[in-house]
């Protein structure tokens, strides 16, 4: 009788310390089967493998080196050459390094790398009665259906637009200006360029 008293004890403790080891924690991924990989180590791209050799990839590294060729992001060197694709590329490299307050940078280095053909005018059209003509008017004379409650719309005509350049105006669609938002993430920084093409017509009107 009293053995089976000091057994129900026991068991009753071990049942006790067994329920006080059973929390939830982040400290423990607990059981799992098949984890797949679920909880893999984020090894750092450029550093060796700690206490065993990479045998794989040079001087240890836990990340591939680049393929031969491979143009790394921002060299101008990729952008060399004479045709419209690769002078859009150089002046994108060269955009992207220009802040949104820098527009003297802009008036600067950026060039159209489209010619004012009468087709690149007319692509050019096309996207500023899409994109600009509510606000800027069919004339660019700052008179669009937008203008009319939104004060503050430019004249291109007027002395302070009329000799603009090419930077310029694509700063101002790629970044905005005044009331004016950026329209970067709407048009395509080759029909940005097509529409400063058009801007330039209707700066002579």
């Amino acid at each position: 009788m009293l053995t089976n008293k000091y057994i129900g004890l026991f068991l009753s403790g071990v049942v006790a310390l067994s329920a006080t080891s059973c929390k939830d924690s982040h400290n423990d991924t607990g059981t799992e089967f098949a984890p797949n990989m679920y909880h893999s180590v984020a090894y750092e791209p450029m550093t060796q493998t700690e206490g065993e050799l990479n045998t794989i990839n040079p001087y240890g590294m836990n990340m591939r080196t680049p393929v031969k060729g491979t143009v790394p992001r921002e060299k101008f060197a990729a952008a060399d050459g004479d045709t419209v694709n690769s002078k859009l590329m150089k002046m994108d490299m060269i955009a992207r390094n220009i802040g949104k307050d820098d527009m003297a940078s802009s008036e600067a280095l950026l060039s159209n790398p489209y010619p004012a053909t009468p087709e690149n005018i007319e692509a050019g059209k096309t996207q500023y009665e899409r994109y600009c003509q509510h606000c800027h008017g069919e004339a660019g004379k700052g008179d669009g259906l937008v203008a009319k409650m939104y004060k503050g719309v430019p004249v291109y005509s007027s002395d302070a637009l009329k000799s603009v350049n090419d930077g310029h105006i694509y700063h101002t669609i790629t970044h905005g200006k005044g009331r004016m938002w950026s329209h970067a993430s709407q048009i395509s920084s080759a029909d940005r360029w097509k529409i400063v093409l058009y801007v330039h017509e209707l700066q002579k009107q």
